[in-house]
């Protein structure tokens, strides 16, 4: 089969690859509850406790992980120096309490693992049958990590981290720079590719990078907000899109006959 209609599929890890999305979420809420109840010069309402939707999914989810913990500690009114990444863990500053996170994050995975997506992985497969090129494109520094730990390092052509952005100095998420950095490492071009998302700011840089195809996973039903932000398609679970479909979405493009968003 030719494979004219897609040149490269490019992958969110956490959320969509992997069920880390969630690994991350518990890793953040116990460093900055415990942050938080370590500043007696705070209000009460100010260290109150971290939730998903209020707290993670605007000024965390998706960013660097220094960028998310400056985020969401200047929305409760504490503002840190950055520090520098080979702070240690504890110190109060932004790359300090980031490497506190990551400490947390690689404890609970040690402890736990982690779950895979079926769904997605046989997409993945059913892509590299046809001769797509796939690849990872993720902020997390410990996306090779993860997918080391659960055998899908193999799967994927190239793996864009957050290792990778602070080497070429590429701008975070809702930039599109991991993206269209991880499709020309495969050969692709946006105009010609697709990519798959679970954040908001994710589904941004989709948009801003002008993919043919932008696909968003609502794990927690937000259909309308990813829509709302770019996305092309909006499903729960990538087995709710199946192969045939995307195949006729980028064959009704080549037709000048784009498909209506769904």
């Amino acid at each position: 089969m030719s494979t004219k209609w897609c040149e490269s599929a490019i992958f969110d890890l956490d959320g969509v690859v992997t069920d880390t999305a969630r690994t991350h979420f518990t890793a953040w809420k116990e460093t900055f509850e415990e942050f938080l109840a370590s500043r007696g010069d705070l209000l009460e309402s100010e260290r109150r406790a971290f939730t998903h939707d209020e707290d993670y999914v605007p000024f965390v989810d998706g960013k660097p992980r220094y960028d998310g913990v400056k985020s969401f500690l200047e929305s409760r009114g504490v503002y840190l120096e950055w520090g520098d990444p080979t702070d240690d863990p504890g110190v109060a500053t932004v790359c300090g309490v980031g490497n506190t996170k990551n400490d947390a994050f690689r404890r609970i995975v040690e402890r736990d693992g982690v779950d895979i997506y079926d769904s997605t992985v046989q997409y993945v497969h059913e892509l590299r049958e046809r001769g797509v090129a796939v690849g990872v494109a993720s902020s997390s520094k410990n996306a090779t990590f993860i997918l080391r730990k659960t055998g899908l390092i193999e799967l994927f052509g190239t793996v864009v981290d957050g290792n990778t952005s602070v080497e070429l100095g590429l701008a975070g998420k809702p930039a599109p720079d991991i993206f269209l950095t991880a499709a020309q490492n495969l050969g692709g071009t946006p105009e010609r590719s697709l990519m798959v998302e679970d954040a908001y700011s994710g589904v941004e840089a989709g948009r801003n990078g002008g993919f043919a195809l932008v696909i968003g996973i609502a794990r927690g039903g937000d259909l309308e907000g990813l829509r709302s932000r770019g996305a092309h398609v909006v499903v729960r679970d990538m087995s709710e899109y199946s192969i045939e479909q995307t195949e006729q979405w980028f064959r009704s493009l080549e037709a000048g006959d784009p498909p209506s968003v769904g």
